[in-house]
This record gives C-alpha cells, sequence and structure tokens, in this order.
C-alpha cells in the first residue's frame, strides 16, 4: 500500500472509494465515505453522498427518507478511521468506536444531499484517542460530536 503522507505530513489530494478501501476495512453497505478531498496526519475532509438506493432508507422513514443520525455519526467515524489508520504504526488494523460525546443534530440529511465531513484527531494517546467532528450541507453544520475510539488488530 502507498503512503499517503509526504516528508511535511500534509496531503492534499482525492482519494477514491478504492483507495478507501485499502485503508479502513467497511464494506458496503456499510462503506460510509465516497472520496476524501483533503487530508494531513491529524485531520481530514471527506464527502458522503446521500443517495436514496441505500438501505436504511427503507424503513427510515420509507413515507419520508432521513439519514440516521447514528449513520451520520459513523460516517464521521470512517472518516476519522481513514486518518488514523493511514499513520504507518496503524496500517493493517481496526478502529472501534469507544464512544460519543456532545453530540448535537442541527438539521435533516436526506437523499440528494452531500455531506462534507471534517473530522480532527485532537488526542491520542498509545491505542485510544479522542477527535473533534463535524457534518456540513450545503456549508452548514448538521451534526457534531466528539468521538472516542480505540485501535485493535
Amino acid at each position: 500500500m502507498q503512503s499517503f503522507y509526504s516528508e511535511s505530513m500534509s496531503l492534499n489530494m482525492i482519494l477514491n472509494s478504492n483507495q478507501i478501501q485499502e485503508i479502513i476495512p467497511h464494506r458496503y453497505p456499510f462503506l460510509l465515505v465516497d472520496s476524501v478531498l483533503s487530508m494531513d496526519e491529524t485531520s481530514i475532509v471527506a464527502i458522503k453522498n446521500v443517495s436514496a438506493n441505500e438501505m436504511q432508507f427503507m424503513g427510515h422513514f420509507p413515507q419520508q427518507h432521513v439519514m440516521p443520525g447514528v449513520l451520520i455519526m459513523e460516517s464521521l467515524a470512517q472518516a476519522g478511521a481513514i486518518v488514523l489508520l493511514s499513520k504507518e504504526e496503524f496500517k493493517g488494523k481496526i478502529a472501534f468506536f469507544a464512544g460519543m460525546d456532545k453530540v448535537k443534530f442541527r438539521k435533516q440529511v436526506i437523499p440528494g444531499d452531500q455531506m462534507e465531513l471534517h473530522v480532527t484527531l485532537d488526542r491520542l494517546k498509545g491505542s485510544i484517542g479522542i477527535a473533534s467532528a463535524k457534518a456540513l450541507v450545503k456549508g452548514e453544520v448538521v451534526a457534531s460530536g466528539v468521538l472516542k475510539f480505540a485501535v485493535g488488530l
């Protein structure tokens, strides 16, 4: 697998879904990051295109599709995992969700929306970490919170 960090540890490139799947283990229908717009050693901006064809909309809600908040937070967690698991010491491992704090949902996300996922790794001690996360649609924050994670084998 190629290294995504230059000597300056910054990256301004696009990663597509095939490249994302080289970093994190998620697969359809649970891969919730479509592309990466920018990434450096501690932060990422990624995209999740929300489509009516996704499985969750069969039941949430059939008469008025709304992206479940927990899946918005999972999208953010996957974006954070891309940054984390791109680090040399964590390549090939899995990042597990360990908790969420201060989560707020401000607007509904519906099919046709494009979520911009912003995640910053704030603290990393050993294999445990904390990240700040927010999802935006058309420049407006739709969800935000603090994500906690643990890296496993």
